[in-house]
This record gives C-alpha cells, structure tokens and sequence, in this order.
C-alpha cells in the first residue's frame, strides 16, 4: 500500500515547482521533501520526477498525481459523511484560461466556495492547451475549448464565448482606414495573450486571411484591455469583458458583423467525489454572454 505522506510530497513539489517552496508548505526542510521523494522512488523501483532541464514528473508520476488527485476529494466527501474525522478546507487545482476567469468564473463559484468551504488553486492556461495538465495529472479539472474527454475523465458543455477584435477609434482610423483588409492585416499590430493563444490566427483565417501580423505577446488579462485602450493594438476580447469601454465609445469592434465564437468544454476525472459533481451542476447553469 502507497504511503499517502509520500505522495502528498511529490504534489507539492510538482505545485510549487521546486522542493524548497514544497518544504516550507510541508513544514519540512528541503532535505526531508527529497528523502520522501526518493522514499517513493524506491517503492516503485523507479523515478518520479524529472529534475532536468525543468522539474516535471515523469509517466509513473503523472499516474499517482492523477490518483492523488482523485483521493483528495474522495477524502472530502468521507469527512461529509464522518465528521469526527479531522476536518480540511478542501483544496481544488483547477486550470481555466484568463478570460473566464476576468469575466464570468468569479460569480458563478463564488456563492458555491463560500457554501462548501472549498479552496481554489487555479492553474492559468490558454483554453486551447488546458487539457494537457490534467491529462499530466497536475489539475483535477479544466476549463478548454476541446470537447474530446481524457480517458478516466468525463467532459461537459458548458457554453459559448464570442470574442470581437476591439481596438480605439484613432487606432482603426490609422490602421484600418479602408476597412478589415488582407494589407491592413498584415501590416497593423496585433495583441497576442501568449506564444499558445490561437484566437487571432483563427479570427483571420475566419477572414480569409492566412499570411503572417505583427504583435505583441501580452499574458495577462488586464494589462490586455490597458494596452488595446491605449491605442498599441487591437485584440480579440469577449463583450463582457469591455463592455464598459464600448459602451463609453473608447473601443470599438474592427469587423462589427463578424465575430469568433469559442465553445468552452468543463472536464474532470471520473469517480472524483460529491464535490466536483456538485460544481459541475453549478458551472452547468452559467450564462457566459
């Protein structure tokens, strides 16, 4: 039988990318994280981890994260059901894409944290590649926009973001003065969120563009909308999550007819406790535009 203190320590070190900052979580030195690591190893008969180039865990370590995963919400539920048992702030590693969580995430599990005492660990990931940690075993769900579900885990539906390319007025006036064409395409900047955000490629292939644009790579949220309301570009952002900007006539869409719609897809390991379906019902009800 595994023992769950070893397991607990390769999470944390996976969490906290190093075993340093996964000591001082554990309340442990450095040394005794590495100890039960390699305690672990020997159990097995072979490594955990890879330790270069970057810290990541290997086939056989992504399984057990996966299972320790799964354990740690089945635990919770068994505190529902005994509560002599000591009782532990559920803590749940979700990875979710930055525009949901500047727009609609927040109010959707805010009234649902609250109620079941339950702590986010939220992993930030383009919805295009968001799949790809849990299928590593580093998150217990995930928002994306694939609807092919992992094996072990299942995948709901649970609506649709449309995006617009917004940019200031004095922006399309200097850089789209004859309208969303191929050269004004190729030639004005654009604001990228990372080297993994797919949404300007599709948005002008949906276009009938496919040639190469200048950008800029911006991988945050806010700093987005401050840099498209500065003139410096024009990106691709839901609605909701300008609206006060349009509505005040600061930014405004390029191609006004035209939009690019990204369905979002929730997905979580099967067999994971009451918890996750219980969220899984409350993310079910959203209404995302």
């Amino acid at each position: 039988m595994l023992d769950y203190k070893l397991l607990q320590a390769l999470a944390t070190v996976i969490e906290c990318s190093g075993f340093e900052r996964a000591g001082e979580q554990l309340g442990l030195s450095q040394s005794a994280v590495s100890q039960r690591i390699k305690a672990l190893e020997v159990r097995l008969g072979q490594p955990v981890l890879i330790r270069h180039p970057r810290l990541a865990p290997t086939p056989a370590g992504q399984r057990l994260l996966n299972h320790v995963q799964q354990v740690q919400l089945l635990e919770r539920d068994l505190r529902t059901a005994l509560p002599t048992l000591e009782e532990a702030s559920p803590r749940l590693r979700i990875a979710i894409n930055a525009d949901s969580l500047a727009t609609w995430w927040a109010g959707a599990v805010g009234d649902f944290c609250q109620a079941e005492g339950l702590l986010l660990d939220m992993v930030i990931e383009d919805q295009d590649v968001g799949l790809k940690r849990l299928r590593d075993g580093e998150v217990a769900a995930c928002l994306c926009a694939s609807d092919q579900p992992i094996a072990g885990a299942r995948c709901v539906p649970l609506g649709i973001m449309v995006y617009h390319p917004f940019a200031t007025p004095a922006y399309i006036a200097r850089h789209f003065p004859d309208g969303p064409t191929p050269e004004a395409f190729r030639r004005a900047p654009a604001i990228v969120y990372g080297p993994h955000d797919q949404l300007q490629h599709r948005f002008l292939a949906s276009c009938g563009y496919h040639g190469s644009f200048p950008y800029h790579l911006c991988p945050s949220s806010e700093g987005f909308v401050c840099l498209t309301t500065a003139g410096v570009g024009y990106g691709m952002m839901p609605r909701m999550q300008v609206a006060t900007q349009v509505a005040e006539g600061r930014l405004v869409s390029i191609t006004p007819t035209q939009s690019l719609a990204v369905p979002l897809y929730w997905h979580f390991w099967r067999h994971s406790g009451e918890l996750l379906e219980r969220l899984t019902k409350v993310l079910s009800e959203v209404r995302m535009s």
